[in-house]
């Protein structure tokens, strides 16, 4: 069965807004903001509620924009992460227990200190695209596979 998630960033060209992971799993590395959809919310308010907790924003828009699944060798659970864009927001940026905030010129994104897969689809993000993909995962966070595709719809 595959574990529902939500990653969201905020995307204000020329920059986006990345969270160092001060905790748990994906600790020390640059990402977006989210986690695991609770029991009885949807995809869209567990994104919204998690960039609440994480940065201390209220969302004016969010727009999906892309679904990746992503597999562990070592474990069969599948993390279907559903991936949000928003431009518009209300309150500053706040670090949090888990996150601390931080934006980056798009020109200027840490890849070498995010997850590997981001710099295949970041551009695709950034680019104002949809897509969906897979990736799977080895020893050391190594892609040992991926399928990733543009796509009209979500």
């Amino acid at each position: 069965m595959n574990k529902l998630l939500t990653l969201c960033l905020v995307h204000q060209h020329p920059k986006v807004l990345l969270g160092m992971k001060k905790r748990g799993f994906g600790a020390g590395r640059w990402n977006g903001f989210g986690g695991k959809v609770s029991l009885g919310e949807t995809i869209e308010e567990a994104a919204r509620r998690e960039m609440k907790e994480e940065a201390g924003l209220e969302l004016q828009d969010i727009n999906k924009v892309g679904i990746i699944e992503f597999e562990f060798q070592s474990n069969p659970e599948i993390l279907e992460v559903h991936i949000f864009k928003s431009t518009n927001f209300s309150g500053e940026p706040q670090e949090s227990e888990e996150m601390k905030p931080q934006w980056f010129l798009v020109d200027a994104i840490p890849l070498e200190s995010m997850w590997p897969d981001d710099k295949h689809w970041l551009p695709l993000f950034l680019a104002g695209k949809k897509f969906k993909g897979k990736f799977l995962f080895g020893k050391g966070d190594v892609i040992l596979a991926m399928d990733l595709n543009e796509v009209e719809e979500i």
